[in-house]
């Protein structure tokens, strides 16, 4: 019977094998995160609909009503919304629960030694129920406007991965930040806020001016948003080759910098938190 030696600063060749021998304290703890999530609420798995829904009616009514924000041609509005919204509380859910997961599990990293970064990781899972769930009321309204999604949907498992990263970069540089200078939970919050109206969640990106579109996809969840409209709903949703691009490069800069800075910083958690 193989022997597992637990220890703190195990080389990186080691620390990387640890996470798949761990694999089952990751799904106990995805799974207790997802648990308490909807434990004891009101209207429990109702809310990963109602949060989209009522997302989808405001912006309706806001942009296209009022503002007469056009809609695509052959593809309804409130469809446009829900398609950059689902994947927007994907990314704000999971970065914000990400963010926060070390402090939250204290007395588990201050007692027992395991691949830390099994707890960020497994936060996003939660963040990814309720992205399932949000696709049934996408399906749903396909379904009402009796919309046929196109053949690029087969993509979409591949921009879900990516908006999966996208939160996890990020994520792990502030969990680690946040375990020393607990101030960054305020910064969250303000974050994602400022974010959601530089996102294209109302709008398509094609409305932002060529003058502003390269610094425009620096923000990395335009690539994601773009990335989702394309896969369900085609038409003239096509993807910018350039902005697409510049977009993955900056998910793919925060997760290395991310990845690197919570290791670096990993050994020190148990003294610190």
């Amino acid at each position: 019977m193989a022997r597992l030696i637990i220890e703190p600063g195990r080389i990186e060749r080691e620390y990387w094998r640890d996470l798949w021998r761990y694999r089952e304290l990751f799904y106990v703890l995805a799974w207790r995160d997802v648990s308490v999530r909807y434990k004891q609420t009101v209207i429990g798995v109702l809310w990963a609909l109602l949060q989209p829904l009522l997302t989808m009616i405001v912006f309706t009514v806001i942009f296209n009503r009022i503002a007469k924000m056009p809609a695509q041609e052959g593809i309804p509005y409130p469809l446009l919304v829900l398609a950059g919204t689902l994947p927007w509380q994907f990314f704000s859910t999971a970065l914000a629960g990400a963010s926060q997961s070390l402090v939250g599990n204290a007395n588990l990293i201050s007692k027992v030694y395991f691949p830390r970064l099994i707890i960020p990781t497994s936060s996003v899972v939660t963040a990814f129920i309720d992205l399932l769930i949000g696709f049934s009321l996408m399906l749903a309204a396909m379904a009402w406007y009796q919309f046929l999604p196109p053949w690029q949907i087969i993509f979409l498992p591949f921009f879900v991965v990516l908006a999966f990263l996208t939160a996890l970069g990020p994520g792990l540089l502030i969990t680690a930040l946040n375990v020393k200078y607990r101030d960054f939970r305020y910064i969250i919050p303000f974050t994602l806020q400022l974010g959601y109206f530089v996102s294209p969640v109302g709008y398509a990106s094609g409305h932002v001016g060529d003058k502003w579109k390269l610094l425009y996809s620096l923000n990395p969840v335009v690539g994601v948003i773009d990335g989702f409209r394309w896969s369900l709903l085609g038409g003239e949703n096509q993807i910018d080759p350039r902005s697409f691009g510049l977009s993955l490069a900056v998910t793919a800069a925060l997760l290395v910098w991310g990845i690197s800075y919570f290791r670096r910083t990993e050994r020190t958690f148990a003294d610190v938190i």
